[in-house]
């Protein structure tokens, strides 16, 4: 059985990122062809990226943090992604979590779950081209959630409910790529 992990997007104190990722959780755990997992990277406490040796040349990380992250992310084999949307793109803290790690997320798969004024769209394209680098293969299917829609004045999440049948479209495919992907590391 696969390990996926719901990789939160922020790490502001006053984020509702928490929220959408928490609800993806309880829609994953309704099922039983995977292992999911909450992984919040502000759990990780991963300071700005300032490696000396960029983790696609050498795995010999210096950060503390970074050696704990390494961990986490080598044990998982697919990915859900819950990013919200800043200035048109990601948060520093979830490229910073990407950028400290290479050999860890290759030949993984990963799904997409953005917010935002624009349903997270841009930020979701710019995550797709970001992880295409360390070799995460992204599938087709995202949910896009709306600021003005789907949470009650911009800080308490309420979906619609016709985003559930997505979230599971989304995990049906994130769930057989990464089975497909696991043969390829082993």
């Amino acid at each position: 059985m696969v390990k996926i992990g719901i990789i939160t997007g922020s790490t502001r104190d006053s984020r509702v990122n928490l929220q959408v990722s928490e609800w993806v959780k309880s829609i994953a755990d309704e099922r039983t062809d995977a292992e999911f997992e909450l992984v919040d990277i502000k759990d990780y406490n991963l300071p700005k990226f300032n490696e000396p040796i960029p983790a696609i040349m050498s795995q010999d990380y210096q950060a503390e943090e970074a050696k704990v992250w390494s961990k986490k992310i080598s044990e998982l084999d697919g990915f859900i992604f819950v990013t919200p949307e800043y200035n048109r793109g990601i948060t520093s803290g979830l490229k910073d979590a990407i950028d400290y790690l290479y050999v860890e997320w290759n030949n993984k798969a990963a799904g997409i779950v953005s917010y935002g004024s624009s349903l997270g769209v841009t930020a979701a394209n710019d995550l797709r081209l970001i992880l295409s680098v360390p070799k995460v293969a992204t599938v087709g299917t995202h949910v896009g959630l709306s600021l003005f829609t789907d949470f009650q004045d911009m800080v308490k999440f309420n979906p619609a409910p016709f985003h559930q049948e997505t979230v599971h479209k989304l995990l049906d495919d994130v769930i057989a790529w990464s089975t497909a992907l696991k043969t390829i590391r082993a």
